[in-house]
This record gives C-alpha cells, structure tokens and sequence, in this order.
C-alpha cells in the first residue's frame, strides 16, 4: 500500500490518497479539484510505478470535497468504478435533487442557529464559491456496511460510521499488523473531525458519531489511515480521546448556558470558540448546535424557542451517562 500525500490549500489539513496496487489497482480517496492537487496525485501514482489509466477501483471514504472532488475525472480517464456509502452516493453523482437538498437543510440551520447577517454573508460566500471544488460527476456503485470491495490482491470491508458525514464508511482489510482500515475523517490524529457542521444532513449528530466512535473502540484495529496526516498506531485509544473531548465540551456548553442564560447556537459557539472566519462560520455553530441538540433529547436543555435560544433545564447533569466513553480492551 502506497501514501500518497495531497496539498489542501482550501480547507485545513494536508489530505491522503492511498494506492492499494495488485490484481486490482485500487485508489482510496481522490482530493479535491484543484491543479495542485491533481498534479500531486498524479506525481504520487507515478512515483509508486502506476497512472491514472492503470485504476481499477476507486473508494471514497465520503463526500466531501476534500476526499472525493478529483473522482469524476478519475473515473473518466480510467473507467474505474467509484465506491462510496450509499448516503452519500448522491452527493458525489452530483444529483441536482441531492445537492438541492443538502443547500435547503443548510440555509433552514443558518436561519435556526441565528447567525448574524455578516458572517452569514461571508459563509453562503465561501460555502458557494467552491462549488468547482467538487470536481466532475461521477457514476457511483453505492454499499452498505459490511459490503466488501475487491481492491489491490485482496479486498476491503466497509464499515459504516456517520457522523461527521451521514455516509462516511472506512473500509477494513488486513495489513500487516493485523486488521486496520482507511478510516477518511471518522477520526483524525490531531483534530478532533467536525460534528454538527460538516454534514447538516445527519439526525442527532453527536449521538450518531458517539455511536460510530464506540464502534471503533469495539472494533479495536490493529492501525488506522486518516484522511489527513499521519497513521494512527491506537485508533481505539484515539477514538475514546475524542468521546472524552466531547463530554469536555457537553460541560462547556452547560456552563455556557448556567452562566449566560439562553442562548442561541451562533451565541454558545462564540462564547466557545471566539470569532469565526470561512468554513468554521459553518462548523462552530454546527458543533454548538450538535451538543445542544443532544442536550434537548436528554433532557438537560429545553428545545430553541421562537428566537434560537436554548434554555438550561439541569445545570448539574452525569455528564458520564450523557457522553459515554467507551473502555477500550487493551
């Protein structure tokens, strides 16, 4: 199995493509569509003895830009076949109804998280100037977990595991340590990935990646590929560290509302984050609302009234009961 590193000048963090030759060429994770990253795709294909006509197989660990904009072309000058979880399928065809969709959902939550008309006006910016980015359409096989994809001499598991993205999935295989996976950004090995921002599609966000993240702990592979920067030696440990991060943060955000009274998501966001600037105008009150709205199925905070704001219903909650972190088996 071949890295191959990839520029990111539009969203944070160096990404990673991964080549799995053999039988079947196969390439996981493709990067967004820009001309320095397509040449460092290209650059790192050839350095590893193989072009993008040689691709056999093409695996996306979701839909993001970042991870998926450079498929369309691939796919064109390949012929290869491009897998990604059926939730996301639509997304990366770019289906009009899809896109249209997850736009709707998008401006309703901008409305519902009360961001001020200036950063709103910078985001919906942002947020449209780079629709390019997303690359050609592709025609997509869609899985479901437990799928499994002939790839490279032998072949990989997908493993569904949503949150950050409704369709993110990594895709297990047996490597030299043992059972590891391409895990794109279920977890990432210096960040903790967005929840609550990056996909507005996805129901009880942070419920729905705790979830994902307690699945991982079980799962116990032996290494993980993030989709940015450096393997991960102890995915398990790295996922109970990010379940710990966010029980941190469900405190934070009760103390924020026992300290200020109601609020709305833009205004705990600030109140944890400061200003805000790009795409974290979409992530900050993303992740605020993502722990609100795990607040209000728990109890612990009433649902947003006419004006936003959340109200403080239990100032003194088992954080431990509302964000369980899972026990690793090491």
């Amino acid at each position: 199995m071949e890295r191959i590193r990839l520029g990111n000048t539009v969203f944070e963090g160096l990404n990673n493509a991964y080549l799995l030759p053999g039988d079947r060429p196969t390439l996981v994770d493709a990067g967004v569509a820009t001309d320095s990253v397509r040449r460092d795709l290209r650059e790192g294909l050839d350095a590893a003895g193989y072009g993008v006509a040689d691709l056999e197989a093409i695996v996306l660990t979701h839909w993001h830009a970042d991870h998926a904009g450079l498929a369309g072309e691939l796919q064109a000058e390949s012929g290869a076949p491009v897998y990604v979880h059926a939730d996301d399928a639509g997304i990366v065809a770019g289906d009009p109804d899809a896109i249209a969709a997850e736009r709707e959902i998008r401006e309703r939550r901008f409305g519902e998280w009360r961001i001020p008309e200036e950063p709103l006006a910078e985001v919906t910016a942002f947020l449209d100037g780079h629709d390019d980015l997303r690359g050609d359409r592709v025609d997509v096989t869609p899985v479901e977990d437990g799928d499994r994809i002939a790839a490279g001499d032998g072949d990989l598991e997908v493993v569904h595991l949503p949150g950050h993205a409704a369709g993110l999935s990594a895709f297990a295989f047996d490597g030299e340590r043992g059972r590891e996976a391409f895990v794109g950004d279920a977890i990432l090995p210096k960040y903790t990935p967005n929840v609550g921002g990056a996909d507005l599609r996805v129901d009880r966000p942070l419920e729905t990646y705790l979830d994902s993240l307690a699945r991982l702990v079980d799962l116990d592979f032996a290494r993980a590929w993030p989709g940015h920067r450096d393997p991960i030696d102890d995915p398990a440990g790295r996922a109970r560290v990010i379940a710990e991060h966010h029980r941190e943060r469900t405190e934070r955000v009760v103390s924020v509302l026992d300290e200020h009274g109601p609020a709305d998501a833009w205004t705990v966001s600030a109140r944890l984050f400061g200003d805000l600037s790009a795409i974290h105008i979409l992530h900050g009150p993303g992740e605020a609302f993502a722990h609100l709205d795990h607040l209000v199925a728990e109890g612990v905070v009433a649902a947003p009234d006419g004006d936003g704001r959340y109200e403080l219903l239990d100032a003194d909650p088992d954080f431990d009961e509302l964000v369980a972190v899972p026990e690793t088996k090491r």
